[in-house]
């Protein structure tokens, strides 16, 4: 590896780094669990780090760059959802070459109802910027907004896993299309004039060019809400053709990271709160000595316009593909113990895979074997047509085992029916969670709110049948609905959905009311209690044995709503024994404790607080059970 000449007489301008070598994979961090906070006085805040990578001799296959958010040690989780940056700063040292590459873009999460002990996940595949992350390479975390920076923030690590060996393609260049926050809606700076042709010449042995696209909107004119919550398309053009056209949008009720303290559910302009964004890629063949790209943004123009439409685009190009037939995993998602996947497990049935075709040729059919380390595999034949550098998300039928070593693996064979040209990343084991064990009688309690004509919910089993539903449309508002589930052994799956995607309660939309559901055994007991503010959809799975497990102390069903009001809120609880329980209403920011009410065996019961005689402020209304923090919401007061 080259040697940063300088880092004798200059180490103390450099954080470390950590190589974790886990066989072709190294772990590099750049930063470190650092603390994250804005400077309100400038909108920005960066963070700067050196990390060293292999030099430009290492074969790298690919690079996943990993986020990992968590509440600072000393302060709380911060509020906004806030724009934040990772960038390429400058490459081979201090006296490097500038580079400023946008290669990562974090929406930070509404994070002011987070417990102390909170910790996310993301991930991101960074391998179209191979070519510059080599050698001492200075990464920037660029942390925007305006909140306090006093008493809340983020604790920020940023990571790459490495992997080694040939690259499907081989980069030749990276160069930077557009780069920048550009006025949309406005006939005075229309977009398209800053949205011009770029013209590129194809460099010697290119065969494919890559366009990379990150673009997010923000603003919010009247009347169309534009940038952040207006649905508008774009376009791709190829030296004066449309390739392709997306809607720069995306749905956030399914967010991973639920429920969040502000307005997480509402769809954006594509991105949503507490969320890395996910890049556009455009391949395309490389067939003379010019060509020209192009974005275009559907027509617009507001009265009052404030949009901004943040794009950073990259050309990559690269050699032909390497092997006509070689594909890889590249991510489990059934089962699984990431964060990102955390509504769909764990499972016990299903194992879902991401695959993609990394040759020549396009893939056709696979052979898959999976199941628990050390135990025969299952078998399955895939069919389709993935072109190259395609992706599918492929759903396999079998039970995952609940026993023993909690560990899957997966293996791909025969791509086309050839042998695959590159068996590296054609394997791959997974750890997860074993699901619950309940009694064959279950009660499925739900109470409805006041629009019982956005929930359904249905029951199934490991072959997909459906034993016991509710369909949208049936369930009356403010009702109380208890269906007794009489179930055999097995594995199964309670699927519970808001078409509005607001969930059975939502802060913002108080007249909405708040409903609850919540699934019982054959005592009454609570075995499993849902959180009203789940957006979109609840998935639960769950298998049914003649050992099922211990009631759990914190299976408590608790709530307080409204949260945004002028006057009265209203807190329901519900637990399986008499709890000493603590309430505290504590004004933000401050942290003064305005209200305190202790409760000795309780154990179920509404409580009414009248807020009426506090000042404008928001508080939160914490909740106490033994002393341990169950329940943490932010109430908004005559706001």
């Amino acid at each position: 590896m080259k040697q940063f000449l300088l880092i004798g007489f200059f180490s103390f301008l450099f954080t470390s780094f950590v190589w974790a070598v886990q066989g072709d994979t190294l772990e590099i961090i750049s930063h470190d669990a650092i603390t994250v906070v804005t400077n309100p006085s400038k909108g920005a805040n960066t963070y700067t780090e050196w990390a060293v990578f292999p030099d430009k001799e290492v074969p790298i296959r690919k690079i996943v760059m990993k986020i990992k958010f968590a509440c600072p040690d000393d302060m709380r989780c911060a509020d906004w959802d806030y724009l934040d940056h990772i960038t390429i700063k400058r490459t081979g040292g201090i006296a490097g070459e500038l580079q400023d590459f946008e290669i990562g873009r974090m929406l930070t999460p509404y994070g002011g109802a987070f417990g102390e002990d909170w910790e996310f996940d993301w991930q991101v595949d960074v391998t179209d910027f191979s070519l510059l992350l080599r050698d001492s390479v200075e990464l920037e975390y660029k942390h925007t907004g305006y909140e306090p920076n006093n008493d809340r923030g983020w604790k920020v690590t940023v990571a790459f896993d490495l992997i080694r060996g040939q690259p499907t393609m081989e980069p030749i260049s990276i160069t930077k299309i557009y780069d920048g926050s550009f006025t949309y809606g406005d006939k005075e700076k229309p977009i398209e004039k800053a949205l011009i042709p770029v013209q590129f010449t194809s460099e010697k042995e290119a065969a494919m060019g890559r366009l990379r696209i990150l673009q997010t909107g923000h603003g919010m004119d009247r009347p169309d809400g534009c940038g952040e919550f207006c649905n508008k398309y774009r376009d791709f053009i190829l030296d004066e053709k449309l390739v392709a056209s997306r809607q720069i949008w995306k749905q956030c009720g399914n967010n991973p990271l639920y429920p969040q303290a502000g307005t997480w559910i509402f769809d954006r302009a594509n991105w949503c709160p507490g969320d890395l964004i996910q890049p556009d890629l455009y391949d395309f063949p490389i067939a003379k000595p010019q060509h020209t790209v192009q974005l275009k943004m559907e027509d617009y123009s507001s009265p009052k316009p404030s949009a901004n439409e943040l794009i950073a685009a990259y050309l990559i190009q690269y050699k032909a593909y390497r092997k006509k037939n070689d594909v890889t995993i590249e991510d489990v998602i059934i089962p699984s113990n990431k964060a990102i996947y955390s509504r769909l497990n764990p499972a016990a049935f299903g194992p879902t895979i991401v695959i993609k075709n990394n040759g020549a040729e396009p893939l056709t059919q696979l052979s898959i074997n999976h199941g628990q380390k050390g135990q025969e595999n299952n078998k399955y034949f895939w069919k389709g047509m993935l072109m190259p550098g395609e992706m599918d998300t492929v759903k396999m039928p079998g039970l995952i085992p609940q026993k023993g070593t909690l560990t899957y693996q997966f293996e791909l064979k025969k791509p086309n029916g050839r042998k695959d040209a590159s068996r590296q990343d054609n394997f791959i084991y997974a750890s997860y969670s074993q699901t619950p064990v309940h009694d064959s009688t279950l009660i499925f309690h739900l109470e409805t709110n006041k629009k019982p004509e956005d929930n359904a919910y249905k029951l199934i089993d490991a072959e997909g049948n459906i034993l016991y539903q509710r369909e949208v449309g049936t369930l009356v508002a403010d009702t109380i609905y208890k269906d007794t589930l009489q179930l055999s052994k097995g594995a199964y799956q309670l699927l519970f959905k808001d078409v509005s995607g607001d969930g059975l309660e939502f802060w913002y939309k108080t007249k909405a009311g708040r409903g609850k559901s919540i699934l019982l055994n054959a005592q009454g007991e609570i075995v499993k209690s849902f959180n009203s503010d789940f957006g979109s959809s609840i998935t639960y799975n769950f298998t049914v044995g003649d050992t099922p497990d211990s009631i759990m102390e914190n299976e408590i069903s608790l709530g307080v709503f409204p949260t945004r009001t002028k006057d009265f809120t209203y807190f329901d609880f519900l637990s399986n024994n008499p709890e000493e329980v603590l309430i505290k209403l504590i004004r933000d920011p401050g942290g003064e404790v305005v209200e305190e009410h202790l409760y000795r065996d309780f154990k179920e019961g509404r409580l009414t607080f009248d807020l009426s005689r506090y000042p404008k402020s928001r508080y939160f209304f914490r909740v106490f059970v033994n002393d341990k923090v169950v329940y943490n919401k932010r109430l908004r007061v005559k706001e």
